[in-house]
């Protein structure tokens, strides 16, 4: 695996190279927008990481089907060309539709969400993908007999985790590290049940954020864009539909878990904007990793301005990546175990919810006060 981890890495780390010169007139173009409240930096940054890292990934792919039939390099993680093209097929369609996005700044949601569908599609006529089962008694029979509520499930969750992705991406590091541990999460259990193909994916994927991850932590020089979040999301999804629904003995709580950060800001964000009287497509400035940028992350000392929002942007993504872990880590322990994930998903909705509110209402000034202390 570690050949697929440099491979998809130096693919990654190049391409962003290359596109920090040509991407700068699209970062231009970003900059002169104006109604962009969830923007939360300065200057001109190409967001076009995802392209470079949808290269690396289909070259990762490709490499695991052809190094041994074609360059004779043993490889412990067969695939066939088939699956490669499928995967490559599927990213594709949900990475390009961000890119449009990066570089045109005009495409609408409905646009947005209608290629991610496409995405999904692809994704259910390629690998036949479903939610199998629910996991939980009384409601097993119920699904066994409808199985087109399996098939729509699959399908709304690689159509609609992109869009979560995308949510969060808003601070240098946040959004990919999420990636990492996600990937490590979905290998472990993969290897755990031998399912050694899903586990390359995943490791590829991962490698070609690392690349990426390169230039974007903590310097920000080149950001990931809808196009690499989608691309994120589109096969963090398609993935853990596939290891549910491979393996029985993997409960298919365990993704939901693994994902609940990026699941409940979005859940949550709908809700307080239709509370607030908006579109839950328009963007704001009143997610919690925006509060924390805001509220917590704010005693930076530093004259440039630019150099003090990016100090505060760095510090942002470590605050929210205990999120990650709070749902990623007993995501990992439990992952055969439906009541236990169930309850720990409980947990992290009550811990983000306590956060938010407290945050919301200025509960924060002894952590404030605390961390000054320690400047």
């Amino acid at each position: 695996m570690l050949i697929l981890v440099i491979l998809s890495g130096l693919l990654s780390l190049l391409g962003c190279a290359a596109l920090l010169r040509a991407g700068q007139e699209s970062s231009r173009r970003y900059w002169q927008l104006t109604d962009v409240p969830q923007r939360f930096h300065i200057g001109h940054v190409p967001r076009l990481g995802g392209a470079a890292m949808l290269v690396a990934c289909i070259g990762g792919w490709v490499w695991m089907a052809l190094s041994e039939p074609i360059f004779g390099v043993v490889n412990s993680i067969p695939m066939h060309l088939s699956s490669a093209i499928a995967y490559g097929a599927v990213a594709s369609i949900a990475t390009v539709t961000g890119l449009l996005e990066d570089v045109t700044h005009a495409m609408k949601p409905r646009w947005r969400l209608l290629g991610t569908l496409f995405a999904a599609l692809a994704a259910f006529a390629f690998f036949e993908i479903a939610v199998p089962r629910i996991g939980i008694p009384g409601v097993e029979r119920l699904w066994e007999g409808m199985p087109w509520v399996g098939v729509a499930l699959a399908v709304f969750a690689v159509a609609g985790l992109p869009h979560s992705i995308n949510i969060i991406d808003g601070y240098n590091g946040l959004a990919s590290v999420l990636t990492l541990i996600c990937c490590f999460a979905i290998g472990y259990v993969a290897l755990a049940v031998g399912d050694r193909e899903l586990a390359g994916v995943v490791v590829v994927l991962a490698g070609a954020t690392v690349g990426f991850l390169i230039w974007n932590y903590p310097y920000g020089l080149i950001f990931a864009g809808d196009g690499g979040a989608y691309l994120w999301g589109a096969m963090i999804a398609l993935t853990c539909v596939q290891l549910a629904q491979r393996h029985p003995e993997v409960s298919p709580w365990f993704p939901v878990l693994l994902l609940a950060y990026p699941i409940w800001e979005t859940l949550f964000s709908i809700w307080r904007k239709r509370y607030m009287g908006r579109s839950p497509g328009l963007p704001d400035g009143l997610h919690l990793h925006h509060l924390v940028f805001r509220r917590i992350v704010r005693y930076v000392f530093h004259d440039n301005e630019a150099r003090r929002m990016l100090m505060r942007n760095n510090r942002t993504s470590p605050y929210l990546l205990g999120f990650v872990v709070l749902s990623a880590l007993p995501a990992m322990l439990f992952w055969q175990s439906t009541a236990a994930l169930i309850g720990f998903l409980l947990l992290f909705v009550f811990t983000y919810l306590y956060a938010y509110y407290s945050i919301v209402r200025f509960r924060t000034r002894t952590l404030q006060r605390f961390l000054r202390s320690r400047r």
